[in-house]
């Protein structure tokens, strides 16, 4: 059985599998990592939240 994810607190490795699997397309690490680096919200342990990164990459592609 897998381990329950928790969707406020992803590893980088954990967001990546969540997206791939959710949108069918490969998610990398590395791409999850170039949106930390590029400002995407992550706690100060490394995990993210999913909702927050959602929210920033909406806001990404808008624009804003």
């Amino acid at each position: 059985m897998e381990p329950k994810i928790d969707p406020n607190s992803l590893t980088l490795t954990d967001m990546a599998k969540l997206l791939a699997a959710a949108g069918g397309k490969r998610i990398t690490v590395e791409q999850v990592q170039a949106d930390v680096d590029a400002g995407a919200p992550v706690g100060a342990d490394g995990r993210m939240n999913l909702v927050h990164y959602t929210a920033w990459l909406l806001q990404k592609v808008q624009g804003q």
